[in-house]
């Protein structure tokens, strides 16, 4: 990590779209869904989706910590790991985007896949997404933001990565709280997610083991690859390619925002594709390649105007819930715990929290207009 040779952004983004790529592939293959989990449990009591999700962030945390205990990457130079843990925004933000995603019938990850697939419902979350992602950056979601959520938190004496959190109590190194951290989480839910037979078949597999090593490799990308100890125009350590500005993975909402912004300022010089849009591009082209390759690619609208009108609610709660939780199902669900940060722990726990709350509301509506 002490090369100070300069990556060049183009070739950051390129190698985003190709893991976007993949991911859309094989997500529309292999049906790998949050939500889906999380429904499949209630209304079947089946965990196979629910394993695989699990199974591919214990697959994200093996290989992420590994790459930084080989010290080809620092985690603690993402936005995850930082002392401040904002618990209020991530709560809230967390119960807003699962919310949001069972309305839209999908998270911004799946959005992506099903506009791949010929859905125009999802180009429809896609926009609103977008602007309110944007609106919550920069615009007047962003006031609430700052003003209401982001001043309630603690500050920790060190990054809030569990690692970082055992070392400062003396009972072992960093490098050491590292590795055992990564085999206690990572290998007790690849446990749980193998220790039944009916769950290792192919799709499952692969969907799981694909989406764990696409986190792992995108943090190589930005953080290795992108990484430049002191750069020649500012003098200061960069990350080339992200728009964050530090080490980043796979995370599908604030990308929205970046896609659209882009969109409109595209003569701006100052304005690129970065390795998160690129990557949000990558999601739909390859989803497109396999649902016309596999012959299911078809156009599909909304049924009725409730249901245009609750997929963009949905789309708004997505988008200001996933910057306001730094994340979404993907962003904070395993690129951010693949960090052992505590802030992605307790957003993934939120998202689902919200996505349960309203699975089980619109079970009771239904039965109401049954009844």
């Amino acid at each position: 990590m002490t090369d100070t040779s300069i990556a060049s952004p183009t070739l950051i983004a390129w190698l985003g779209f190709g893991l976007g790529a993949i991911s859309g592939a094989l997500g529309n293959r292999t049906s790998c869904c949050t939500i889906g989990a999380v429904s499949d449990i209630g209304a079947m009591g089946d965990w196979s989706r629910m394993r695989m999700w699990l199974l591919a962030i214990a697959v994200a945390i093996l290989g992420s910590q590994a790459l930084q205990f080989g010290g080809m990457i620092d985690l603690g130079k993402s936005i995850y790991t930082a002392p401040r843990l904002n618990w209020l925004s991530i709560v809230a933000g967390g119960l807003c985007f699962g919310i949001g995603m069972t309305l839209a019938s999908g998270c911004g990850t799946k959005t992506l896949i099903r506009i791949g697939g010929g859905n125009l419902k999802s180009l429809v979350v896609f926009v609103f997404l977008a602007i309110s992602a944007y609106m919550t950056l920069k615009g007047l979601f962003a006031v609430w933001r700052l003003k209401a959520l982001d001043p309630v938190g603690v500050t920790l004496p060190t990054n809030q990565d569990l690692p970082s959190l055992v070392a400062i109590t003396g009972a072992a190194t960093r490098p050491q709280a590292m590795v055992a951290g990564a085999l206690l989480v990572g290998g007790a839910l690849a446990a749980f997610a193998l220790i039944r037979a009916e769950f290792r078949r192919f799709d499952y597999l692969l969907g799981a083991l694909t989406t764990g090593l696409v986190i792992v490799a995108g943090w190589y990308v930005t953080g290795h690859l992108g990484y430049v100890a002191e750069h020649p125009e500012t003098l200061q350590e960069a990350f080339v390619g992200t728009n964050s500005g530090r080490a980043e993975s796979l995370t599908f909402v604030a990308p929205y925002a970046y896609t659209i912004e882009l969109l409109m300022l595209w003569s701006d010089a100052s304005k690129s594709v970065t390795f998160g849009v690129a990557a949000a591009l990558g999601v739909i082209a390859g989803s497109a390649v396999y649902a016309v390759g596999s012959g299911n690619f078809r156009l599909e609208s909304f049924r009725d105007p409730n249901d245009m009108l609750r997929h963009i609610a949905g789309g708004v709660l997505m988008g200001f819930g996933g910057v306001t939780a730094l994340g979404c199902t993907i962003g904070q669900g395993i690129t951010g715990i693949s960090t052992l940060a505590l802030g992605s722990m307790l957003a993934l726990v939120s998202i689902i929290a919200g996505c349960v709350a309203a699975l089980k509301f619109e079970l009771w509506r239904l039965e109401r207009q049954q009844n």
